[in-house]
């Protein structure tokens, strides 16, 4: 569970602005007024939910004819570009229903300038059609802090916490939200991102179509200390993480089941980036290039990783990888044979179960990792293990 953890309001830059004058939220009335002040500095007082004032009309299934709430910062030209500081307080139950709508969230779109921190939009239920996201649709600035439950639905670029991250950020944020795509780019978390996420984790069912992922769908950005562990089920390009990454991925993981059809992977459905430092103990089934780590390496540099879980598919299927444009690209990786079910990869070294729990077939590789005691962690190196007992995991996690 994140920390919540409440910010100065109103210090943006050489932008301050005493605490006298930010603009205070303690309805759903002032909520709603925060659309005539995109610029300015909101601070969250209290949670909202059904009881509060200003629900029926502003947030509620009834409202605005059924679509209820209406995005703030609808469009890029309109967008939100101040701060808005929830200090760990929760909305409740908010319900949007815009299934031909782009930029679909509590925020439509959040520009460059906007910080959006410490706020938590509990039980949603959006529905959108492009860039669709529990808190952000669209988002070009910084979310962190920050956390989503409930239900999301799309058709395309479709997250739980934020739809499209075009350039922005997510940090030390989650999403518990299930999410739903008729087409592709379906996350956990994002939808697609081409920005940074970091320190950041999704626990809910996803699926969808094609490119999608249980942290998000498509990654061209960078993604880092980050994982998932909801189930994730789709067609084509389908990861336990990532459903197709042309980004790069460092220190991260995934531990839900995977189902798909074509190019299913316990970590990366399809992959054209590197991935470096992260691991998959999913379960993964599909028909055509199906591997525990990843589905189908296309030049994808693959580096110091490993899968556990076990894979099952009729062609190209592998312990590791399922298809690769070459073995070559993949080092120092490696899979377990018996978890797995499978003796061959397009790519890594299979190692049985024993092998795969001892420190020295790690460190040989040249892995920058320590032994270290039950329920322990020692952060100076990247892995950690507890020789003999785990397989290993990455110091910024629990055992």
């Amino acid at each position: 569970m994140l920390v919540m953890v409440a910010s100065i309001a109103g210090m943006v830059g050489c932008n301050y602005i005493p605490p006298s004058q930010n603009l205070e939220i303690r309805t759903w009335y002032d909520l709603d007024a925060v659309r005539d002040n995109l610029a300015g500095h909101h601070v969250l007082m209290n949670d909202l939910d059904s009881s509060t004032a200003g629900y029926t009309e502003l947030a509620s299934p009834t409202a605005n004819g059924g679509k209820g709430w209406q995005p703030v910062g609808p469009n890029s030209g309109s967008r939100f570009k101040g701060t808005f500081d929830g200090q760990g307080y929760a909305i409740h139950d908010l319900f949007i229903n815009c299934p031909d709508e782009l930029y679909v969230g509590l925020f439509g779109v959040v520009g460059e300038e906007g910080v959006i921190e410490s706020i938590c939009v509990v039980n949603v239920t959006v529905t959108g059609d492009y860039g669709v996201g529990g808190l952000v649709g669209w988002n070009w600035g910084d979310v962190t802090n920050s956390y989503s439950t409930g239900s999301v639905i799309g058709d395309n670029s479709v997250g739980g916490l934020v739809g499209w991250n075009d350039l922005g950020s997510v940090s030390h944020s989650y999403s518990g939200t299930d999410v739903s795509a008729i087409s592709g780019g379906v996350g956990g978390l994002v939808g697609d991102n081409a920005g940074n996420v970091s320190d950041s984790y999704s626990l809910g069912f996803v699926n969808g179509g094609a490119v999608v992922g249980g942290l998000m769908g498509a990654n061209i950005g960078t993604v880092s200390n980050s994982y998932s562990t909801g189930n994730v089920t789709g067609g084509t390009e389908v990861g336990g993480l990532v459903g197709g990454n042309a980004g790069t991925l460092s220190n991260t993981y995934s531990t839900g089941s995977v189902t798909g059809t074509q190019a299913v992977g316990g970590l990366v459905g399809e992959n054209w980036g590197p991935v470096n430092n992260s691991y998959s103990a999913s379960t993964v089934t599909g028909d055509r290039s199906v591997g525990g780590l990843l589905g189908w390496n296309y030049n994808g540099i693959i580096n110091n990783s490993y899968s556990s879980g076990s894979v099952t598919g009729n062609e190209q299927v592998g312990g590791l990888v399922g298809s690769s444009t070459s073995e070559d690209n993949v080092t120092s990786s490696f899979w377990d044979i018996e978890t797995s079910g499978q003796p061959t990869s397009a790519g890594g070294t299979g190692m049985n179960t024993t092998q795969m729990q001892d420190i020295v077939t790690f460190s040989g590789a040249g892995w920058n990792i320590v032994t270290v005691a039950l329920n322990e962690t020692n952060p100076s190196y990247i892995w950690n293990i507890v020789n003999n007992v785990t397989y290993p995991f990455l110091s910024w996690q629990a055992v």
